[in-house]
């Protein structure tokens, strides 16, 4: 009866070892997908940053042209 204990117990073991594995597979993706989720973010963040950067700029630049053709005139 020893034999099918082990037996049961090695059966057991493999199926641990596997569900662990799955499980670990299963996260890496998951903080993979996580990681490209936050990247598009950040991309995102970015560009409407430099998008806001620029148009400060152009008003900037505007307002400062604007403004020596009227105190020329």
């Amino acid at each position: 009866m020893l034999s099918v204990s082990r037996g049961y117990a090695r059966v057991a073991v493999v199926i641990t070892s596997l569900s662990l594995l799955a499980g670990a597979a299963a996260g890496c993706s998951t903080t993979q997908e996580k990681a490209e989720k936050q990247q598009a973010r950040a991309e995102h963040i970015l560009g409407a940053r430099k998008e806001r950067q620029d148009q400060k700029k152009k008003q900037k630049h505007g307002k400062s042209g604007h403004e020596n053709k009227k105190g020329g005139a």
